[in-house]
């Protein structure tokens, strides 16, 4: 599952992964009401965030990394927000990932610097979705999902998985002398 937290909307896309290929389940979107507490939008968050681990049961849930701007208090806002939900997806006993907001573009578009449309556009081909959702919460939580699939197979760019020369010895002996 893929989350695109914040205190105000949260984007949420799930799919199911058999082997190297990655199937669209659902996403959505929570608007969350603005006249609540800040307290409140966060109980808001995490209630929807176990409605969804309950439902769909996802082992892994993967989030956009906060990125740092100016702004401190909408730092601290988001923070809140990404705690709870993982917190949420934790307690269900979910692996919980991040990802900063560049390595989903690059992993999706093939460049760090695209643009919310362009990646939508392109996770509509990858899924052949006859539209996008209005909301681009939930096609940047499929992203998200999506990042995650390409970083734990080599399905995009056909690279090898291994994470050291150990791994690599362990897993192809016979290429070994």
């Amino acid at each position: 599952m893929g989350i695109d937290p914040g205190t105000n909307k949260m984007g949420y896309a799930l799919i199911s992964v058999i082997g190297k290929k990655a199937t669209f389940l659902n996403m959505g979107y929570l608007k969350v009401p603005s006249t609540l507490s800040a307290y409140d939008k966060l109980l808001v968050i995490f209630q929807r965030v176990e409605e969804l681990m309950i439902e769909f049961s996802p082992s892994e849930v993967a989030y956009e990394a906060p990125f740092y701007g100016e702004n401190i208090q909408s730092m601290l806002k988001l923070g809140r927000a990404q705690g709870v939900a993982m917190v949420a997806a934790s307690k269900h006993g979910a692996k919980v990932f991040e990802y900063a907001p560049r390595k989903i573009k690059l992993a999706i578009t093939g460049t760090g610097g695209a643009s919310k449309g362009q990646v939508a556009n392109l996770l509509k081909a990858i899924f052949k979705f006859k539209e996008l959702p209005e909301n681009q919460d939930s096609t940047d939580a499929l992203a998200i999902a999506m990042c995650h699939f390409y970083q734990n197979t080599n399905v995009a760019n056909n690279k090898s998985s291994h994470k050291s020369w150990e791994d690599y010895v362990k897993a192809n002996p016979e290429k070994i002398r």
